[in-house]
């Protein structure tokens, strides 16, 4: 399975507009932020603003915010959205019958397994969880000079 850039940028998007709280996020902002082009996020906060993940907000101070609570936006949800299946083979993907060796294929169990482990780090990844590990990501770090005043 390879995550696109779509839903890599989706999801950062999503920690941007989740640290401003209430307060509506400009592309413009998320854009220079994390140096995405501004079109392409167009695009992709679209995507979330049809699944009501986020809202807009007009007006000169307008943006994007959070339409859910925080801790209910999951990885899972906002990857598939931007990705669609997250299958690492094509036969584990719903409705395809193109596989003649479904149901006797000597790897079915391992994709299956690997499928599964994929799907439950990003289910129980709640995007609460990636806006605080990027609060501490965040943390500037301390000047040298810190380190050489308890040095001496």
């Amino acid at each position: 399975m390879w995550v696109s850039t779509r839903a890599q940028y989706g999801m950062r998007a999503l920690v941007e507009i989740a640290l401003s709280g209430d307060k509506p996020t400009s592309l413009k902002v998320i854009s220079q932020r994390q140096n995405i082009s501004q079109q392409y996020l167009e695009q992709i906060v679209a995507v979330l603003r049809r699944a009501e993940i986020v809202e807009s907000v007009r007006g000169a101070q307008g943006g994007y915010r959070l339409a859910k609570p925080i801790e209910e936006i999951t990885a899972l949800h906002v990857v598939e959205l931007m990705e669609g299946s997250l299958a690492p083979v094509p036969c584990l993907e719903e409705g395809d019958d193109n596989c003649s060796h479904v149901g006797s294929c000597s790897t079915e169990s391992l994709w299956q397994r690997v499928d599964n482990a994929v799907r439950e780090v990003l289910a129980s990844t709640s995007l609460a969880e990636l806006v605080n590990e990027g609060k501490l990501v965040q943390l500037e770090t301390l000047p040298d000079s810190f380190f050489n005043n308890l040095q001496n």
